[in-house]
């Protein structure tokens, strides 16, 4: 993917020697994929700008900052890759065939070649350097997120009698969210999609035990 350099303020913008525009977006994408795979402090601007194939200056200009272009990348991850979460929750009628299918997306999307294993936002900055705790406290706001969004689609579960009256909701959201982290950690450590989907199948299981 080309990314090219805006051009200067001497540029006249004409002829055929004219720049390409900056491609913000590919430049975003490419910063993304080198976050999650190297981690927020592990990922340097040396790394990012050799990444997005453009200079330090260019990167300021268009983000301002390394951490604001670390919350644009977990906005890209969260709706370019961990979107099936949401989809997969709304999509199934009935509460476990939702989770079924968000188990099964998640193992797909942590093994998939050719990009980084994992989850960007389950694994990310569980311990930072005092100067990134800005920075952690967003990845565990976006995780506490997902916790609340099991357990709404849980409690719809019992209201809808999908699931026993004494679920407890609050308690499973967290198990789930346990289940999706520890899928994402064995993804880094060179889990396979086959033994991420036994994690799933388990998980469901214990989630069986709760139908009504």
């Amino acid at each position: 993917m080309e990314i090219a350099e805006a051009p200067g303020k001497g540029s006249s913008g004409r002829g055929p020697g004219r720049p390409r525009a900056f491609n913000r977006a590919a430049a975003l994408a490419i910063a993304a994929e080198t976050f999650w795979q190297l981690g927020y402090e592990g990922a340097s601007i040396a790394d990012l700008t050799e990444a997005m194939g453009i200079s330090p200056q260019s990167l300021y200009a268009a983000f301002q900052s390394k951490a604001r272009l670390y919350a644009e990348a977990l906005d890209w991850f969260e709706t370019e890759v961990a979107g099936f979460l949401c989809a997969a929750l709304a999509r199934e009628a009935d509460v476990l065939d939702a989770f079924e299918r968000m188990f099964l997306e998640a193992a797909q999307a942590y093994t998939r070649p050719g990009r980084p294993k994992g989850c960007m936002v389950a694994t990310a900055l569980t311990g930072c350097a005092v100067e990134s705790v800005e920075v952690a406290r967003h990845v565990a706001t976006l995780r506490h997120e997902r916790v609340r969004l099991f357990e709404a689609r849980i409690a719809r579960g019992v209201a809808e009698g999908q699931l026993r009256p004494e679920t407890y909701a609050a308690g499973l959201a967290q198990y789930v969210t346990a289940v999706l982290q520890g899928m994402a950690v064995q993804a880094r450590d060179g889990a396979t999609l086959p033994d991420l989907l036994v994690l799933g199948q388990l998980a469901m299981a214990a989630l069986i035990r709760h139908k009504a």
